[in-house]
């Protein structure tokens, strides 16, 4: 029986151990993030977040105008493509969209929203590149096109309050009055002189020489009639310029600001995007393995 025992065959388990015994894979462990990356990681989350909130800002402010003129009743769906605070609207949404793929994509690791981010942002800057360049190929037909828009202010003065404001503004900024003349305000059916209002023959205030009573108040009467007077006599109550020729004057001495902001803008945009591409190598690898 000893002998037998001695003879018996070896135990399956050494089979086992051979067989099953191969090296089993081992999952690398992620290399911690180093303190540059969670810095630009952090920096990038921020960055977005101050653009976010300057996005719903700009938002809030188009959808107040809107309501606050009545643009979104089934009335005034009409005019809602000529309105102004729809641009607010319109560049609020997308700073907003981008911004919080931004700070999702940074703050929770997602290679989706960043490379989303990072095309929106390119797409963007390749948007204004293309148009500068047309602002300076087509710039005779882009002005035709501001004295239409300009026109346009001119006819909606009175309906539409924050035209108004902006053609005040440019009107009293550039000391000018109409678009090629303080006479062009007789196309304005409330400023016409065949209008049954107290405003017939008249110009806006903004277009007056001292536009203000007593230094303070506005004086909304100062140019009332003067479309009635000869030149000369209107010369000492309004601007008799109009405002194309001042606007585009003042926009050839104001080309080296512009062109600095062009330039800031580019290189916010090319920061967030570097900080994106950052993150978002940091991220890639680490999901691979």
């Amino acid at each position: 029986q000893a002998s037998r025992l001695v003879e018996l065959p070896y135990s399956s388990s050494d089979d086992d151990n051979d067989e099953g015994g191969m090296d089993l894979p081992v999952c690398p462990v992620p290399p911690k993030p180093s303190t540059f990356s969670q810095c630009v990681r952090y920096l990038a989350f921020l960055w977005n977040f101050l653009f976010l909130l300057l996005g719903l800002l700009a938002l809030a402010v188009g959808v107040w105008g809107l309501l606050a003129k009545g643009s979104l009743r089934e009335d005034g769906l009409a005019p809602l493509a000529s309105d102004p605070m729809l641009l607010f609207v319109l560049a609020g949404l997308g700073a907003t969209v981008i911004s919080l793929a931004g700070c999702l994509g940074a703050l929770r690791s997602s290679p989706c929203l960043l490379r989303f981010f990072v095309g929106a942002v390119v797409a963007f800057a390749g948007l204004e590149v293309l148009g500068g360049l047309l602002l300076v190929v087509a710039r005779h037909r882009l002005r035709d096109a501001l004295q239409d828009a300009l026109l346009l202010c001119l006819l909606r003065y009175q309906e539409e309050p924050d035209l108004r404001f902006l053609v005040d503004e440019v009107q009293r900024s550039l000391q000018c009055c109409g678009l090629g003349s303080y006479r062009d305000w007789e196309t304005n059916p409330y400023f016409n002189c065949s209008a049954p209002g107290v405003q017939a023959c008249s110009v806006p205030a903004s277009c007056c020489l001292d536009p203000w009573q007593n230094g303070t108040v506005t004086n909304t009467q100062c140019a009332f009639g003067v479309l009635r007077l000869g030149d000369m006599a209107a010369s000492t109550v309004v601007h008799l310029g109009g405002c194309v020729a001042q606007l585009g004057t003042w926009l050839r001495s104001q080309a080296g600001g512009i062109m600095a902001g062009a330039a800031v803008l580019v290189l916010v945009e090319a920061a967030g995007v570097l900080m994106a591409l950052k993150v978002l190598r940091d991220i890639v690898p680490t999901a691979a393995q």
